[in-house]
């Protein structure tokens, strides 16, 4: 127990934010977090397979090949 500005503070063993009857998951949550995640990785996967990306990636390679050293 502590005082701050004349008010007595308590401090408890629980954050105040913990659930008690709640905790994890449910089924349509990673039902969900599930389609999400697929979602992402088909839109990564179409930009990362798209023309510009693939061109540009090969232009950098081409350019780091093509480096003269010293």
């Amino acid at each position: 127990m502590f005082k701050v500005l004349g008010m007595v503070f308590r401090p408890s063993s629980r954050p105040k934010h913990a659930v008690d009857s709640d905790d994890g998951m449910s089924t349509v949550e990673y039902a969900v977090g599930t389609i999400a995640a697929a979602a992402l990785a088909v839109v990564l996967y179409a930009v990362v397979t798209g023309d510009s990306v693939v061109s540009g990636l090969t232009g950098l390679v081409q350019r780091a090949l093509s480096v003269k050293v010293g």
